[in-house]
């Protein structure tokens, strides 16, 4: 059988999660709540309501949706490495967690555990336990040979800027092995539309803490669609050039109508939204396939920004931030 006639039942069981989704309508009623307390009453007529007893914090109730969510999939995609695919990051933030809990007690400080994550695929008591035992080898995602290396630099110049980008790198790395060794173009595509965002974000950053060219390399991930080579010149010229410098590129595309003549604080979330808008339409398409296996990353993807918007609605909310405002800040999510 073709690997993708496999996923009938699988795109069968999305198409029935889909009504579960928020779309624009319910986000905009949420926005739109005459307070903090409507808004969350919106929500506790989702299926989020399962996850919202009486005391938990807001994200407490986001983390638990997405960890069943991802827990649901697994159970019924036939590669279950799309899902690992999305726990990736969250076993890279858990690692950065636990590595400077372990640096700051060396100087006397507390650990912060609290910040750690059940989204990743190593259960969090489990990766602590490997990792301050440096028993490393069972860990997944290359990080057996990173580790070592991060401590070794912190032991030789405690520069955790240096230790996160090492991480980092690793992380796209693993990301986008994982979704090569899968095997389907439009996971592939879209793991380096993701490297192309996070490299424009950092390029930006970079530009807007005074940082010139020469610096840019170490920072930048190899494996998306414009070469690295092709984005450190960006950072010579106004970010409104940066489209029109990359219009041979989807991303370039993606960001030539963000517009750049605000300052930095109103410049990235627009950027950060049109990088998330743009890492959805890569996979968007497949919705209309009833045996893509790409369904299941557009589902999963579409899941993380619906959280993402909540996220930014219930925060806007209680600081009483404009409603057109906030709609601006929305990402498309699944359904467009």
């Amino acid at each position: 059988m073709p690997r993708n006639d496999a996923y009938g039942y699988a795109v069968a069981r999305i198409r029935a999660l889909e009504p579960g989704l928020f779309d624009a309508s319910r986000l905009n009623r949420m926005i739109d709540a005459d307070g903090l307390d409507a808004a969350f009453k919106i929500l506790a007529e989702s299926d989020y309501a399962r996850w919202m007893t009486e005391g938990a914090r807001y994200d407490s109730a986001l983390e638990a949706e997405l960890c069943a969510t991802f827990d649901e999939f697994a159970a019924f995609v036939p590669d279950s490495e799309l899902v690992d695919i999305f726990r990736i990051p969250y076993d890279f933030h858990n690692v950065k967690v636990v590595l400077k809990g372990a640096f700051k007690a060396r100087s006397g400080g507390k650990k912060r555990y609290d910040l750690l994550t059940r989204l990743g695929s190593v259960p969090p008591d489990d990766l602590v336990s490997r990792m301050e035992s440096e028993e490393y080898g069972l860990l997944p995602w290359g990080l057996p040979a990173l580790l070592p290396s991060c401590v070794s630099m912190w032991e030789q110049n405690a520069d955790i800027v240096e230790i996160e980008r090492v991480l980092d790198r690793g992380m796209f790395a693993a990301i986008l092995s994982l979704a090569g060794s899968l095997d389907f173009s439009g996971v592939i595509s879209w793991a380096r539309a993701r490297i192309d965002s996070e490299n424009i974000r950092n390029l930006l950053r970079l530009q807007r803490f005074g940082f010139d060219s020469s610096v840019a390399a170490p920072f930048l991930h190899d494996g998306g669609t414009v070469a690295v080579s092709a984005l450190i010149p960006l950072m010579s010229d106004q970010f409104d050039a940066w489209g029109r410098n990359l219009a041979y590129s989807d991303v370039g595309m993606a960001i030539s109508a963000v517009e750049g003549s605000g300052d930095f604080d109103e410049l990235m979330p627009a950027l950060e939204r049109a990088l998330d808008d743009f890492c959805s339409a890569v996979v968007s398409s497949a919705k209309y396939s009833a045996s893509a296996p790409e369904n299941v990353t557009a589902f999963l993807w579409g899941k993380e920004m619906e959280i993402k918007n909540i996220r930014t609605i219930l925060v806007s909310n209680a600081t009483k931030t404009n409603s057109e405002s906030v709609k601006g800040m929305m990402r498309r999510g699944y359904f467009g």
